[in-house]
């Protein structure tokens, strides 16, 4: 390896993991600030939390990787510019682009390991955290209760409060609690207007105070006819106290693993496959949603197969719906009317309804088809974004923290908020999800295409020749339009005075 590469590679690799220290410092931070609800008050450990902000790192690659590659480039060539380093190679006869090959090598590798997180790491990272916040829920049922769901405590219990409030958020208001019976079934239902959390001396028990509230229980019976009763059981009280057992969910094994699967959790391999199921089961779910409205209609009526010689040689005319009509007592024609309008809401009503689960089903397949595209599209984009960022540092020449960590910032919030928005756009299937994730990328690609031409021939970088010749042809034009017009209004003014003049002397004569 020659100094020079040597030089550069050194310059790069400092800023580059400088930066890329502070970034995920700074993720990491706010990670801790986002999550800090499930993380205090539960008595977790230290390894516990460090295992979450382990595994959750990887997760920010796709943001700190393109924002660290901006940053090092910008400030590593506005150094070499402020201090006259360019000046000094330029005129040893080494060009940018020669400047810029090994750091191009260097792209190609972090490249490849970009793409090796996207698709090998950071869907584990994600399995990881989507456990062990699961694990961490269980911890203390009463944390996970939130206002205004549903909450699961346990097997056997669902909470729904409308507010909490006190030191420690123990007191509720509107309490509505589902419960099950020992048959597995959800026939006891409890409301109060208050209720308070408290913890016994036992630490395995959760006391439930409910205050001024109503108990029901729809009551199980052995016989049919005693069911057809609709037999139940309804109670009011004062207070009611339930005594939560949770023994079996304090025993919590936060190395466990889970078995659900999303498309965050999916490799390359497995997103093909899974969007290739996804299609096929939608388009068969659409045609067989199609036959079953058609058959609803009346219209599906075969008639009964025959041989060809039995085929009647004419066949007769065919009767309209009008003269069937016609054919019904007046007193069954208004119920025949209600009975199609009824009909038809039915069929508009399984139309709407079907038409929102068709929303969801592209929405889950295109959310596969854009994390599929984005795993290839982010190693692009760390390529396209040092082709920008490296000849605008060059440009600017101004080397540390300051203007380039600017310029810097600027550059990756455009390429960030073009990418999100066309994602989200990309969710509702009005662009196509797999060229959205390249979008960003190919927005900038011409964008730095020019800049590095422009600099490396020593041009400056927002002059446009063409653009300037066609401004000043339309300035010279405007210009002669004036003269012209000028030249005109001189003409008339004389022709004006010449007659003014000759009426005046034949009035004197």
């Amino acid at each position: 390896m020659k100094i020079l590469d040597r030089y550069v590679l050194t310059q790069f690799l400092t800023n580059f993991l400088g930066a890329l220290s502070i970034l995920v410092l700074i993720f990491v931070f706010h990670t801790i600030f986002t999550y800090i609800d499930e993380l205090a008050g539960r008595g977790l450990e230290l390894w516990i939390i460090g295992k979450f902000l382990i595994y959750f790192i990887p997760q920010l690659i796709p943001i700190i990787m393109p924002l660290a590659v901006v940053i090092a480039s910008v400030m590593t060539f506005g150094s070499f510019a402020e201090s006259y380093e360019f000046a000094a190679m330029k005129a040893s006869g080494i060009s940018l682009l020669r400047v810029m090959r090994p750091l191009v090598v260097l792209m190609a590798l972090l490249s490849l390991g970009t793409f090796f997180l996207a698709n090998n790491v950071i869907p584990v990272a994600y399995r990881e955290v989507y456990t062990l916040r699961g694990n961490i829920a269980k911890v203390k049922p009463a944390m996970a209760i939130s206002e205004g769901v549903f909450s699961n405590i346990g097997e056997d219990i669902s909470i729904k409060v409308d507010k909490k409030h006190g030191d420690n958020d123990q007191f509720l208001e509107n309490v509505l609690i589902h419960k099950k019976t020992p048959d597995r079934v959800n026939r006891i239902v409890i409301k109060a207007k208050e209720g308070e959390l408290r913890s016994t001396k036992r630490n395995n028990f959760l006391q439930l105070i409910l205050k001024d509230g109503s108990y029901y229980e729809d009551v199980k019976t052995n016989t049919y006819e005693s069911q057809e009763r609709l037999p139940f059981a309804k109670v009011h009280f004062q207070q009611y106290v339930i005594n939560l057992d949770l023994s079996h969910l304090n025993n919590v094994d936060f190395n466990e693993k889970t078995d659900a699967t999303t498309y965050r959790m999916m490799n390359v391999k497995q997103l093909n496959y899974a969007i290739d199921s996804l299609r096929t089961d939608f388009k068969q779910s659409i045609t067989d949603y199609g036959v079953n409205m058609f058959k609803r209609t009346g219209f599906h009526a075969q008639l009964p197969e025959q041989k060809a010689d039995s085929l009647p040689k004419k066949t007769t005319k065919g009767v309209s719906l009008q003269e069937v009509f016609a054919k019904f007592p007046d007193n069954n024609k208004i119920t025949l009317l209600e009975m199609a309008e009824n009909t038809n809401q039915s069929q508009v009503d399984n139309v709407e309804y079907r038409q929102s689960e068709v929303e969801y089903h592209y929405k889950l397949m295109n959310l596969h088809i854009l994390n599929f595209s984005d795993k290839f599209a982010l190693t692009v984009a760390c390529f396209v974004l040092f082709f920008v960022a490296a000849p605008l540092g060059a440009f600017i020449r101004k080397g540390g923290i300051g203007l380039p960590l600017v310029v810097a910032m600027v550059l990756f919030l455009a390429y960030y908020f073009i990418g999100l928005f066309v994602k989200n756009v990309a969710e509702n299937n009005t662009i196509n999800p797999a060229l959205a994730p390249w979008i960003p990328a190919l927005i900038l690609l011409p964008f730095g295409v020019y800049l590095t031409a422009r600099v490396a021939t020593d041009k400056e970088v927002f002059h446009f020749p063409l653009s300037h010749k066609i401004m000043r042809w339309i300035e010279d034009k405007i210009k002669n339009l004036k003269q012209r017009r000028k030249h005109k209004l001189h003409k008339i003014n004389r022709l004006k005075r010449m007659k003014r003049f000759t009426k005046h002397n034949r009035l004197l004569k």
